[in-house]
C-alpha cells in the first residue's frame, strides 16, 4: 500500500551510502510532538524507501529485527539533523511530497518517534 503524503515542513537531506535521503517529522494529533519519522530517498531515481531496511540490514552480522533496523534508520536521521556536515542540508519550511511504502510502529520510543514511515520523498 503506498500511501501519497504532502506537507510542509522542515527537512534534513543527507547522503548515506549511495543515497541521498530526506528526514522531517509530523505529529499524529494536535499537540505537534513530531512523534512521526519521515525518511524517504530522494536518489537515485530508481532506489525505493525499501533500500534503507535492506541498508540497515546490512550493517549487522547477524539479521536484525524490523525494531533494530528502524532504529538504525532513525539513529542516521537523527545524526545528520545535528551534526552540520557541508554535505548536509537544512530546509526549514519546505513543501515536499512523500510516497510512503512502509509505516512501522516502533515496540517504543526511539529518538522522540513511535512511527517510522519510509519511502520516496520529492522536494519541490
Amino acid at each position: 500500500m503506498v500511501a501519497l503524503l504532502s506537507a510542509r515542513s522542515r527537512i534534513t537531506v543527507f547522503p548515506l551510502e549511495a543515497l541521498t535521503v530526506a528526514y522531517t517529522t509530523q505529529s499524529s494529533d494536535s499537540r505537534n510532538l513530531g512523534e512521526v519519522a519521515i525518511v524517504g530517498v530522494i536518489e537515485p531515481d530508481n532506489a525505493t524507501g525499501d533500500y534503507l531496511w535492506r541498508l540497515a540490514a546490512s550493517m549487522y552480522t547477524n539479521p536484525p529485527t524490523s525494531q533494530t533496523q528502524a532504529r538504525w534508520i532513525l539513529t542516521q536521521c537523527t545524526r545528520a539533523r545535528t551534526v552540520h556536515a557541508p554535505s548536509y542540508r537544512d530546509l526549514p519550511d519546505t513543501k515536499w511530497t512523500g510516497h510512503l511504502t512502509r509505516n512501522f510502529h516502533l515496540d517504543a520510543l526511539f529518538a522522540n518517534h513511535a512511527i517510522l514511515r519510509t519511502g520516496r520523498l520529492t522536494i519541490e
